[in-house]
This record gives structure tokens, C-alpha cells and sequence, in this order.
């Protein structure tokens, strides 16, 4: 009569320590998010930040030295001769910010490159010409299109990307998973053009995000969402349920936090500050910058970026290639040992049916792994 309460009992303490061990990934999320968005975004202060001081005379180096010394590393401060050369060096984001001395002083802002760094820049130029006594004059020469007034819808783009990119990962890993990789990487493929269709439109027709450039935007959003999701499926292979927070941390937590479309790099602790260079969010939101404000000055390098990221997603779907071909040839030789074995008479008939109970057993929690890892993503 022990027995039912007894197996009941078992049965809820190995449900309650498969729940625990759940427990794992959204702590670990937590943590992760938390100190990525914290320490890349709770105390924006600029360091070495660039900025012009126009005019070739005395009085412009000593304004210019003034401000460097000042500034304690915050300001990179320079003269440039005319105003021409000024409006260059923004649209071609050698810096963010010149000053025109003198009776009407004037600073000169480009807020499509950063509105943060133009409203920073244009706070410390205010309290220059408060000091001469002068109000200040502020002249955007690189706005943003009228759907994006605060420059930060690229960003929000981005974030709109990357999570149909990943979460379609742990579709095509968990519920394809037994689709051959060819069949998954055309899956990838086609996801990733979905995705970036679905990105342009509302980069254009809904939001007016940009009011040029989709063509180029639409590439550049395809190569960044095929880069996530062939990486995806090819570590899919390696991970499995920890695929999802693999992919958190590396197109979340560390992409956003370095992508440079809430504060660029220099505002942000040197970490992250580091990977803007070489991440793949950085890669599409400069790259976009670049199309749609800035000419396409620097365009190579960042759509360089983005397909280093592709081709890095190539390679783990050929090393997961790699290895499911030698899963297979080992699953094939234990099912030629064990049929081999189990023609050695009815003696050995309850071990083969043992063996036989043990597959069913891996397959239905194979199952069962692939459905909570397709509900942990949508949770996420």
C-alpha cells in the first residue's frame, strides 16, 4: 500500500529538480543582462572624445589647449583652418562637434552620427559661449530623417533583427533538428531573408526610420541576420539547450551594449567600447549611418565586419557538419553491434528489448528537450 505515495513522492522530487535545473539559464540571463546593460549604460562619460575649435589664430590654440586641459581626457580637442574643413571632418565622423568662435559663436553638430554625442558636445560649447557671454548658435549638418528624430531608431532596428533572427535559431535547431544540415542551412537562409524583408519595412514604409537608401539597408540587414543564424544552428549542434543563452550573450548582452546606437564608443567603458570595432550590431548600425548620412564614407569596412560574421557562421555550420557525420556513423555501428548481438538467441532477447526501451526513452527526452528549449526562447 507504500508503494503509490512512495512513487508519488519520487515522481514530484524529480520534477522539482528538473525545474531547479531550469532555474539555470534565466539566472544567468539576469546576471548577464545586468552587467552588460548596466556597465555599458548606467554612467555614460566621454573620453577622448573629438571635437574642432575652428580658426588658425592665437586665440583659437589657446581656446583649444584651454579645453584639452580641462577636460581631463574627455575631449580630444583640435584646430582645423576654415568651416569647410570643420563640416568634413563630421561627415566623415572625425569628429563630433565644431566650434566657430567669435561676437556669434556657432557650433557645428552632425546628430546622425550620435545624438547623444552631439547633446554632450553641444553642453560643453554652451558653457563656452555662456562664459564669453554670447548665446550660442547650434547647426545640425548631418540630421536624421523626420521618423527618427532621436537617431536611435536604427538601434531599435537592430534589436528588431536580432531577436527574429535568434529566436528562429531554436526553430530550426530544436523542431528541424532532424532535418538533414543542408535542409536547416536553406532554412537559415531563407529566415534571414524574411527577417531583413520584415526589418525594412519598418525602417521605411512604416516608421520612416531613413527616407533613402532600403536597398542598401535590406543588404546589410540580410548579411547580419544570416551571420546570427547560421552561427545559431551551427552551434546548435555543439549546445543544444544552451544554445539560446549562447546566443544571448553573444547578439544581446554584448551586440547591443556595443553597437554603438545609444552611445557610441566614446562614451562607453573601454570593454565595450573595444568590441564596437569588430562586433556585428556595430557593423549594421554604423554601416547604415554610413549609407544613409554619410555617403557611404567607411561603408567597406563595416559591411567588411559583417561579413567576417557570415563567413565565421559558414564555418560552424561546416564544423556541425562535421560532427553529426561522425554521431551517425557511431550510432550505425552500436545498431549493427546490437543487431549483430541480438542473433544470438532468445537468451539475449530481454537485454536487446532493454536496449530497445532505452532508445524510446532518449528519443521522447530528446522531444521533450526541443519543445522546452522552443518555449525558453519565446519566453525570452
Amino acid at each position: 500500500m507504500s508503494t503509490g505515495p512512495s512513487a508519488a513522492t519520487g515522481s514530484t522530487a524529480a520534477a522539482l529538480r528538473h525545474v531547479l535545473g531550469h532555474f539555470v539559464t534565466p539566472l544567468l540571463m539576469c546576471v548577464g543582462m545586468g552587467l552588460a546593460y548596466l556597465g555599458a549604460f548606467h554612467a555614460p562619460e566621454p573620453h577622448d572624445l573629438r571635437v574642432d575649435v575652428v580658426g588658425s589664430g592665437p586665440s583659437a590654440q589657446v581656446l583649444a589647449q584651454t579645453l584639452q586641459d580641462k577636460s581631463d581626457g574627455a575631449l580630444s580637442v583640435r584646430t582645423v583652418p576654415d568651416r569647410a574643413a570643420a563640416v568634413d571632418h563630421l561627415k566623415t565622423q572625425a569628429s563630433y562637434g565644431a566650434y566657430l568662435p567669435g561676437k556669434h559663436p556657432e557650433l557645428l553638430v552632425a546628430s546622425a552620427s550620435s545624438d547623444t554625442s552631439a547633446t554632450v558636445v553641444e553642453k560643453v560649447f554652451t558653457k563656452v559661449a555662456a562664459g564669453q557671454g554670447d548665446p550660442l548658435k547650434v547647426t545640425d549638418t548631418a540630421p536624421t530623417a523626420d521618423g527618427d528624430p532621436t537617431g536611435q531608431g536604427i538601434f531599435f532596428l537592430l534589436v528588431a533583427v536580432s531577436i527574429g533572427s535568434y529566436a528562429s535559431v531554436a526553430v530550426i535547431g530544436g523542431a528541424g533538428a532532424v532535418l538533414a544540415l543542408r535542409i536547416r542551412a536553406a532554412l537559415a537562409v531563407a529566415a534571414s531573408l524574411v527577417v531583413s524583408v520584415i526589418g525594412v519595412v519598418f525602417a521605411g514604409p512604416l516608421f520612416g526610420l531613413v527616407d533613402h537608401g532600403l536597398g542598401g539597408l535590406w543588404a546589410m540587414a540580410w548579411l547580419y541576420s544570416a551571420g546570427i543564424l547560421l552561427i545559431g544552428v551551427g552551434l546548435h549542434t555543439f549546445l543544444k539547450r544552451w544554445t539560446t543563452l549562447g546566443l544571448m550573450v553573444l547578439f544581446v548582452m554584448l551586440n547591443f551594449t556595443s553597437s554603438g546606437g545609444i552611445f557610441r564608443p566614446e562614451l562607453q567603458p573601454g570593454f565595450f567600447s573595444s568590441l564596437h570595432s569588430f562586433w556585428n550590431g556595430a557593423g549594421f548600425v554604423e554601416g547604415v549611418r554610413s549609407h544613409v548620412y554619410f555617403g557611404g564614407h567607411a561603408l567597406g569596412g563595416h559591411v567588411l565586419v559583417l561579413a567576417l560574421w557570415f563567413v565565421v557562421g559558414l564555418a560552424l555550420m561546416g564544423l556541425a557538419g562535421l560532427a553529426e557525420s561522425k554521431r551517425r556513423k557511431a550510432a550505425a555501428e552500436t545498431a549493427a553491434a546490437d543487431a549483430g548481438s541480438g542473433e544470438a538467441g532468445g537468451a539475449h532477447g530481454p537485454r536487446h528489448a532493454a536496449r530497445a526501451g532505452a532508445g524510446t526513452w532518449t528519443e521522447a527526452g530528446d522531444a521533450e528537450e526541443i519543445e522546452e528549449e522552443m518555449e525558453e526562447t519565446v519566453g525570452v
